[in-house]
């Protein structure tokens, strides 16, 4: 992708900027985001409560919290007209960048033009500011500027869910994941236990999201009987249908003990 500043400078970027891409229905309609490239190096990590930051792997900690490049929304919305955002960015001293053309009925190119989008903002902005140092006199050490890693489509997309929503697709894949346990397909089954621990990290404790992947990629029935059990007690509690929960957790705990 290339960005066309409407305005504003390619070679020295402010750190925020109005995005817009035109429909491809009708040119004149836009759809828009604001990307901001935070002046100051920021981790959530520092701001969680030690007793969740230590359930977290190290690796799955600076995923989740590093936050180098911010759209806001994830996903590119309806805009009221180029000139409302020509406005805006005059008076709020914002860069204006054009992103191309969008179908507004494809959901999933709205958010990747947005990932896409602010992954190229947000490396001009990271090549201009490592010349602050050149002329401020700063190391480039004490810029702390970090490289800009890959924004992730799927995780946005996730966080845009609901819990109705993350169950469903946890259905989807544990269909899915008995489809490569009996094709012996171990890249597919890897590929589906990964999109489904995505999942999982967005859904509270409760819902037994682990267990329910665990027993997703257990080759045995009583491993697909487990999965659906689980799944049925996440939309029950979901509905607050908590008197036929006991029912299902009894069923849940006889087939465990069967295995051990």
């Amino acid at each position: 992708m290339m960005l066309q500043f409407l305005r504003g400078n390619a070679q020295a970027p402010k750190g925020h900027a109005i995005l817009f891409a035109r429909s491809t229905q009708n040119p004149r309609v836009v759809y828009c985001t604001y990307c901001i490239v935070p002046p100051i190096p920021l981790s959530l990590a520092k701001y969680l409560p030690s007793f969740l930051a230590a359930q977290l792997p190290p690796e799955d900690l600076q995923d989740a919290t590093s936050m180098n490049v911010v759209p806001i929304p994830p996903m590119l919305e309806e805009g009221k007209s180029l000139e409302h955002l020509e406005t805006l960015a005059e008076h709020r001293d914002d860069d204006l960048c054009e992103i191309g053309s969008i179908n507004p009925q494809d959901e999933a190119a709205r958010m990747q033009r947005v990932v896409d989008a602010c992954q190229e903002y947000g490396q001009m902005y990271f090549t201009y500011a490592s010349t602050f140092a050149e002329t401020s006199g700063i190391s480039a050490a004490e810029t702390d500027f970090v490289p800009l890693d890959d924004l992730d489509a799927e995780d946005l997309f996730i966080e845009t869910m609901s819990d109705r929503q993350r169950l469903a697709e946890l259905g989807k894949l544990i269909g899915g994941a008995r489809y490569a346990l009996d094709g012996h397909d171990e890249h597919e089954l890897d590929e589906t236990r990964r999109k489904m621990q995505r999942i999982a990290r967005s859904l509270a404790d409760k819902y037994k999201s682990q267990d329910l992947i665990d027993a997703a990629v257990d080759a045995s029935a009583r491993g697909s009987r487990l999965a659906q059990l689980y799944l049925e007690r996440g939309f029950k509690l979901l509905d607050e249908q908590y008197a036929e929960i006991p029912h299902i957790e009894q069923e849940i705990r006889e087939l465990r003990d069967q295995h051990s």
